[in-house]
């Protein structure tokens, strides 16, 4: 079977190393996102604080990535959450319940021992996408 693969890359979300890999990924109208840490995309630094705020970073970051993908965060059909310290499960769950509304996405969430950075929290998403515009990666 064939298939197209799409890059998509954004300044306006943080993370994904050139020549590496991609923020995210378009193959038969879905879009894969590589994991978001809670990095700025303006300074390329991890926003500092409590775990809540790398939380929102990552999803902000993520919000960037499906937009330039012609998606958005209501076209997410699963995430997966990556954390070094399972007694922030239920502060990154606090956060992560703002983004999503009553038809929540399936999710994993996976205690890790470590994280690109030494951060504490990464995620990643699959979404459908609504816009295929390949003008806009």
């Amino acid at each position: 079977m064939l298939f197209t693969r799409t890059p998509v890359m954004t300044p306006k979300a943080a993370g994904a190393r050139p020549g590496v890999s991609s923020q995210g990924m378009i193959v038969n109208g879905l879009v894969y996102t590589s994991g978001a840490v809670g990095k700025s995309p303006d300074t390329g630094e991890f926003v500092k604080g409590p775990i809540e705020q790398r939380t929102h970073q990552c999803v902000a970051n993520l919000k960037a990535i499906l937009e330039a993908a012609g998606s958005s965060l209501d076209d997410v059909i699963e995430v997966n959450v990556y954390i070094t310290d399972m007694d922030d499960f239920d502060r990154v769950n606090a956060v992560y319940k703002q983004y999503w509304g009553s038809v929540k996405p399936v999710r994993t969430c996976v205690g890790v021992k470590s994280l690109p950075g030494y951060t504490d929290v990464e995620i990643k998403c699959v979404a459908v996408v609504q816009t295929p515009l390949p003008s806009r990666v």
